[in-house]
């Protein structure tokens, strides 16, 4: 088995290119940037920036054509891609791009205030964060190990969320896998 799935959140590098094909196929691609700050040893503040060329296809391309601008802060799912053309001078290529299956654009629209929730989340009586990533959970509560000599379980199932009790003696460092 094998898994090819990139999350990115960064900023769009230039307004996406659009490009339509037979039956009205649409392509979308525009450069991401993602950085990462740290201190090294001097006390100096780094910054690193990688790009990443992005590309979404058919009805996402059209949405991304109204609502992507340069600057944009984006959060892009998709996967890796390497392919490889030839040059007009004969040379051969080679291009990775990520080939979104999902994208949201993370900031406000123009004109509302700062700090205010969208229109989307007030219906909904939702802040922008939960608005923003309507599939994303709070963690259910901790497992807890039970003091030596108790072979009293108790917890939270994190894939049902129901609690539950277990007094056979065995905790998850006893299982096999």
């Amino acid at each position: 088995m094998s898994i090819n799935k990139v999350i990115l959140v960064g900023n769009v590098g230039k307004d996406p290119v659009m490009r339509y094909f037979d039956k009205g196929v649409a392509k979308a691609t525009f450069p991401l940037a993602t950085s990462e700050t740290y201190t090294n040893q001097q006390g100096e503040t780094i910054t690193t920036t990688e790009w990443h060329n992005i590309v979404i296809w058919r009805a996402m391309a059209e949405v991304a054509e109204k609502t992507v601008r340069k600057g944009s802060q984006v959060y892009v799912v998709g996967k890796i891609k390497t392919r490889s053309y030839v040059d007009k001078d004969g040379n051969n290529k080679y291009i990775t791009e990520i080939l979104a299956d999902t994208f949201l654009v993370l900031e406000k629209k123009q004109g509302s205030p700062a700090g205010s929730q969208s229109q989307a989340g007030q219906e909904r009586g939702m802040s922008d964060t939960e608005s923003a990533f309507p599939d994303i959970n709070e963690p259910s509560a901790p497992y807890n190990r039970p003091a030596p000599g108790n072979s009293q379980i108790q917890g939270d199932d994190p894939t049902t969320g129901e609690s539950f009790d277990s007094v056979d003696g065995k905790s998850e460092d006893d299982l096999p896998f």
